[in-house]
């Protein structure tokens, strides 16, 4: 009877060997990371070219073999490689994906050069004790799909349910809804190219007043209703002030046109399709398969990003407090790329709506003159040579390759559309 790897244990997450630094060679004995250890938060740092996207790759190729769901944010579009996997190493599966320019090149036909690909890759993943049936088991073990929000390029996603009526046992929390009538108005504000505090902003503190009504009265807002409740709000007061010598009608009215003009532009239209943002939707499918949800945003605006990812984290926030507490990981929300979203001198709107105590991944840049390749794990103290990700990853370059590449795949693997997931998951 053949026994199992070390890693193929529940809750055990292959990252790769430990890293002899004498020798400068990996050693025969596997690292495993502890899911345990991802049920608050964890930070990949790095410099450029270091191996960090790839590190963490693999990380979520290992949960979900265990079943745990993922949503990742990729605002520079680089995780789409998660739908490729190709386990019978067919060279006909890579020439898709492969750089016909880099074929010309080595002097070889794509065809040529697509066997030497797969072969090179077979190679390089049996060498890290990993093979096709590995491949089979993570292709079974979850459903993968790559959204694209403001875009029909992938799964397309609609931001209004952000402005829907919590639930009634939400509304009755009062610090609840104000995280989530923050997160809904400051995302707003910050895409029609208002940087609002939530305590000064007399716009925040308007919208707000507008939103939190409504929603307690279980009211369910469009951005329409939102336009014409600025002018006509149902209210005259505003703490001890009249509404008129705190925000006067002429002021408002401006406001409401900035609101307008976004709605009635051609490219928000986009925004205004799709699945709705339901988290439990990106957890699961509705049969209750985990997910791993891939929200790429490489083809937004600054502000465009920064409105959708408050947004994103406000419901990941308000799901989070719906469900009952637990001791192992059950979800990882990961982000690629987390510059200019939690600066440590300023509070933008999507660092307000940052889980906390959630099993939250991110990576970042770091300036670093190291030269090494290992990756150095702060949970065992040691280096980690890093396994590859068993996922393919494409040759092409730049923004313009990645679209590429999130085209063909979501089109390839873009699932049909399911019902609202019916199972729960706890982070």
């Amino acid at each position: 009877m053949s026994t199992l790897p070390s890693y193929e244990k529940l809750g055990a997450f292959y990252l790769g060997r430990r890293f002899d630094a004498e020798s400068g060679k990996a050693t025969d004995e596997d690292l495993l990371y502890d899911a345990k250890d991802l049920t608050t938060h964890a930070m990949c740092v790095g410099m450029t070219g270091s191996g960090k996207t790839g590190l963490c790759v693999s990380l979520l190729e290992e949960a979900a073999m265990d079943g745990i769901p993922v949503i990742a944010i990729d605002p520079k579009g680089d995780l789409g490689n998660l739908l490729l996997t190709f386990p019978d190493f067919r060279p006909s599966d890579f020439e898709p994906w492969i750089d016909p320019g880099e074929a010309m090149r080595k002097g070889k036909s794509p065809s040529d050069y697509a066997h030497d690909v797969a072969a090179l890759w077979q190679k390089g993943l049996a060498s890290w004790g990993q093979d096709g049936d590995r491949l089979r088991r993570f292709d079974a073990a979850c459903d993968r799909a790559i959204y694209t929000p403001g875009s029909q390029t992938g799964l397309p996603l609609t931001v209004l349910r952000s402005f829907t009526a919590p639930p009634e046992k939400q509304r009755a929390d009062m610090e609840a809804m104000g995280d989530r009538t923050q997160s809904a108005v400051s995302g707003l504000l910050s895409l029609v190219g208002i940087d609002a505090d939530p305590l000064r902003s007399r716009e925040h503190i308007f919208l707000s007043n507008i939103v939190s009504r409504a929603w307690q009265a279980g009211r369910d807002l469009q951005i329409g209703d939102l336009i014409r409740g600025i002018q006509e709000p149902g209210f005259d007061k505003i703490g001890f002030f009249d509404l008129e010598s705190f925000y006067p009608s002429r002021e408002r009215f401006d406001l409401s046109m900035r609101i307008n003009n976004l709605l009635a532009s051609p490219s928000f239209a986009s925004w205004m399709q799709g699945e709705a943002l339901d988290v439990n939707r990106l957890l699961y499918t509705s049969d209750g398969r985990p997910r791993i949800s891939v929200l790429s945003l490489s083809h937004l605006s600054d502000a465009e990003r920064m409105f959708f990812v408050t947004l994103l984290l406000g419901e990941v926030v308000s799901w989070m407090r719906a469900q009952p507490g637990t001791s192992s990981l059950r979800a990882i929300l990961y982000m690629d790329e987390v510059f200019g979203y939690f600066p440590p001198t300023a509070n933008p709107p999507s660092k307000q709506r940052a889980p906390s105590g959630s099993a939250a991944c991110s990576r970042r840049r770091t300036r670093s003159t190291s030269t090494t390749r290992a990756c150095p794990t702060a949970a065992r103290g040691s280096l980690v040579a890093c396994r590859p990700s068993a996922t393919r990853r494409a040759s092409s370059k730049g923004s313009r390759g990645r679209r590429r590449r999130l085209e063909r795949a979501s089109t390839a693997r873009r699932p049909k559309r399911r019902p609202r997931a019916s199972r729960v998951a706890t982070s």
